[in-house]
């Protein structure tokens, strides 16, 4: 079967940022048709964010119990690693994607089931599970929110050892009795968290100097050592330089650069991501495929007046809350340039700019203990050339931090321009820091001058209160 059908907006992706795109387009009166070769919600709600959580939340709810007076001898039982697999599986639907397509209908959008490619401008073909084969046609724009894949290097052996990826950390059956995990960024910290918190041996493999490189140094060096007392070996400046498994089946080995064989029972590589932009027609509109997709600040593709590149396909901010952030600009944007309108001239808030998906991305990493950063670290502030400090302050010294738990151990940092007075990143580490973020996120935003900071008053006793200790801090 072949049809042809014209919409306003055709979405490529389905995942959260492509599902924001067409809820918004249609909220201002656009049609809307969206094609999903997967589950309708994306990565984020069956493979990453949703069931990462699910499996972190209970290891730091217990980590946190066992320094809790009136708790901690009731939390030394291990974990019931079923039930938390169990509740994972509700947190991903059990990856069937009904309840998410209900509500993408409730908004009015057609959605199409099918691999979708790019014929030439504003053409999208699709073509469906059931050898059906549908020719869209977009009258005002194109956007691609097909997302980002995991990557594998280039490891002998590595192709034919049944690796997991993040996808299969996060939605795995059994708990692994041994598990390597290679890459110290925040997919692999996490899991190294998560699954020795349910009950793993980790081992975690890491080639450059630290954890979590872009966050501030103190950030790594602490979740290293809270990882290391939980029974996690650490290795850094450590390579893997083979990898060993008979017919992909039974132990894995991994050889390191120092000659060192470590066994496991499985074998999760968090190395890198690349963009799934591969086999979707870029090529039929002069665009390189596989490639990331270069934008201008309403997510329009650069050379281009209707394709959009939204959420991790341009490689500005790689997270789900800033792929639907650019979502509500790239739709203000299609809808302001459909009407005919002139983007700047109707734009008060700055809703068709993205500005907040390079200097001012807020991340929490769910790990034990949290990190947390909004901004710019003391690294890339200094390398822009501006005049800057860091202020420090212990977090256990608040009062609020002492009540959360007994022994808490953390630190939280901002940077301020000095020339201007205002915030240009903050980063804390601790238990139950996440929820400090957006305090600062729109301190670094709104460019909030730290005279009037300082008459922000936080309540007591809560670990808030690091913001006035900071501010006491800067003013000596």
């Amino acid at each position: 079967m072949t049809d042809a059908v014209e919409f306003d907006v055709v979405v490529v992706g389905a995942g959260p940022t492509g599902e924001n795109v067409a809820d918004r387009v249609r909220a201002a009166g656009l049609s809307v048709a969206v094609v999903e070769s997967e589950l309708v919600g994306g990565e984020c709600s069956y493979w990453a964010c949703m069931p990462s959580k699910a499996l972190l939340r209970p290891v730091i709810a217990r980590t946190d119990a066992r320094h809790t007076p009136g708790l901690s001898r009731a939390a030394e039982a291990p974990l019931d690693a079923a039930a938390v697999l169990a509740h994972r599986d509700e947190y991903t639907s059990h990856w069937k994607d009904d309840g998410q397509v209900t509500w993408l209908d409730s908004t009015g959008a057609r959605l199409y089931r099918g691999r979708g490619s790019l014929h030439g401008p504003k053409k999208v073909v699709v073509d469906g599970p059931e050898g059906e084969h549908h020719i869209l046609t977009a009258r005002h724009a194109v956007a691609v929110c097909t997302g980002s894949r995991a990557v594998l290097p280039e490891v002998p052996g590595l192709r034919g050892a049944r690796a997991w990826t993040s996808r299969e950390a996060t939605s795995a059956r059994t708990v692994p009795a041994r598990l390597a995990v290679v890459g110290g960024g925040v997919v692999g910290v996490e899991m190294a968290t998560a699954w020795q918190g349910l009950g793993s041996q980790v081992t975690l493999v890491v080639r450059g100097e630290g954890l979590l490189p872009r966050m501030e140094p103190f950030v790594g060096e602490q979740i290293a050592d809270t990882l290391t007392e939980s029974g996690t070996r650490v290795l850094l400046n450590t390579e893997v330089t083979a990898v060993e498994r008979t017919d992909g089946h039974g132990p894995v080995t991994l050889v390191l650069d120092n000659g060192e064989r470590i066994e496991a029972d499985e074998l999760l590589y968090a190395t890198g991501r690349a963009p799934r932009t591969e086999g979707i027609g870029l090529e039929t509109v002069g665009l390189e495929p596989g490639s990331w997709l270069r934008v201008d600040d309403s997510c329009r593709v650069e050379g281009s007046d209707w394709l959009y590149g939204v959420g991790d396909v341009n490689h500005r901010a790689l997270l789900t809350h800033q792929g639907k952030y650019q979502a509500r600009i790239a739709a203000a944007a299609i809808t302001a340039r459909a009407q005919g309108v002139p983007l700047l001239e109707t734009d008060p808030w700055g809703a068709h700019t993205a500005t907040a998906d390079r200097a001012a991305v807020p991340q929490v990493i769910f790990t034990n203990p949290e990190a947390a950063a909004v901004g710019l670290s003391l690294a890339e502030a200094e390398s822009t050339g501006r005049r800057v400090r860091a202020v420090d302050y212990d977090l256990a010294s608040v009062a609020g931090a002492g009540l959360y738990t007994d022994g808490y151990r953390g630190r939280a940092r901002m940077i301020v321009d000095l020339d201007r007075e205002v915030l240009l990143g903050a980063t804390f580490i601790g238990p139950g820091v996440g929820e400090l973020l957006h305090s600062a996120t729109v301190a670094v935003v709104g460019e909030v001058p730290i005279e009037r900071l300082w008459h922000a008053v936080p309540a007591y006793p809560t670990i808030s209160e690091v913001w006035l200790r900071l501010l006491e801090t800067y003013r000596g």
